[in-house]
């Protein structure tokens, strides 16, 4: 991806979340995947994809169950 589509990524996603602190991190190498990070926390990764001259952005976030808060604290 080009910085510039990085760019226009994060800020699309900064708007449509209502967050400035959701960054899109170019990789170190070309062949590298494309971080997403909320308040420098890692949520997932970002794929481009051509297919018949359309362009597609995927956001594949991953959620680990040691993350998420017990049963008991969510409210019914």
């Amino acid at each position: 991806m080009t910085p510039n589509e990085i760019a226009r990524i994060q800020e699309y996603l900064r708007q449509t979340f209502s967050n400035n602190r959701i960054a899109v991190i170019p990789p170190p190498k070309p062949s590298a995947p494309i971080e997403v990070h909320v308040a420098n926390e890692f949520i997932g990764v970002l794929h481009r994809d051509e297919d018949e001259g359309e362009v597609s952005y995927s956001l594949l976030i991953s959620i680990l169950e040691e993350d998420l808060p017990p049963v008991s604290s969510l409210s019914r």
